[in-house]
């Protein structure tokens, strides 16, 4: 099943995505919505993010992969940073550049966990019941801040820019991720293509580890970190696509 959330005629309201047809329904995302019997064509209805999240925590280093690449210890507990809600995205929309920064923009194709229940100290084996489904996310990040400082890396500062956390199109909630992979196209070209069986601390574990940092609520949205192949984005004007098979294609465009 495939949820998304949109605006149609001023108001915004969830939905079933079946066949390109949104099955309109009644009730909060997390809150057993049920068809109203309306249906709309996909493109009647502006897409926003698939939910409206408190947070959303980044992970840095979960690939063995990448940590293999950059000859990086691999973590015994999860590395992640904090980007802030200005910086959501829906798909469709539009990056851009912040005025006050004129280093490389880099895209990060990921797999998103969106929480579906309110989750605290949970067990590995708990975890499941919390995670309501998964979507596509582009950590863009302003890779020149990161280390601009010595004295302190402004990981949140970098990735938390307005338009900087773009997730969507959709919340699958029937896949298993650790099948499939994440492909990221940059003007037409495939820049990455990572299996996510690579993960260091994959999804249900990463849950309960995170949930007994901090309370997990519904709609938060877990960025479960990126693998080999992230770049930054050049032209004048560049096309950027996430896909992962099961879920969608995120489509934006960066603007510099």
């Amino acid at each position: 099943m495939h949820w998304v959330r949109f605006r149609h005629n001023g108001t915004v309201t969830v939905g079933r995505l079946e066949n390109g047809t949104i099955q309109v329904c009644d009730g909060g995302l997390f809150d057993d919505p049920q068809p109203s019997g309306e249906t709309l064509a996909l493109d009647g209805a502006e897409l926003l993010t698939p939910c409206d999240p408190g947070k959303m925590i980044c992970l840095w280093n979960n690939f063995h992969a990448l940590a293999a690449k950059l000859e990086v210890a691999e973590p015994e507990e999860p590395l992640f940073l904090l980007k802030a809600p200005n910086a959501f995205l829906a798909t469709g929309q539009t990056i851009r550049r912040p005025k006050s920064y004129d280093g490389p923009v880099v895209y990060e194709g990921e797999l998103g966990i969106v929480i579906g229940k309110t989750c605290s100290e949970v067990s590995e084996e708990d975890a499941p019941g919390h995670i309501f489904g998964y979507t596509c996310i582009n950590d863009v990040t302003a890779a020149k801040i990161i280390s601009k400082d010595p004295t302190f890396p402004q990981w949140a500062r970098a990735k938390s820019y307005d338009t900087f956390g773009v997730f969507g199109p959709a919340i699958a909630t029937d896949i298993d991720p650790l099948t499939c992979s994440v492909k990221t196209v940059l003007n037409g070209q495939e820049r990455q293509n990572y299996p996510l069986s690579d993960m260091i601390f994959p999804p249900h574990r990463l849950v309960s580890l995170l949930s007994h940092d901090m309370t997990l609520l519904p709609g938060d949205v877990i960025a479960c970190g990126t693998s080999i192949g992230v770049g930054s984005m050049k032209e004048p004007s560049n096309s950027i696509e996430i896909s992962i098979e099961g879920i969608g294609s995120l489509s934006n465009t960066f603007v510099q």
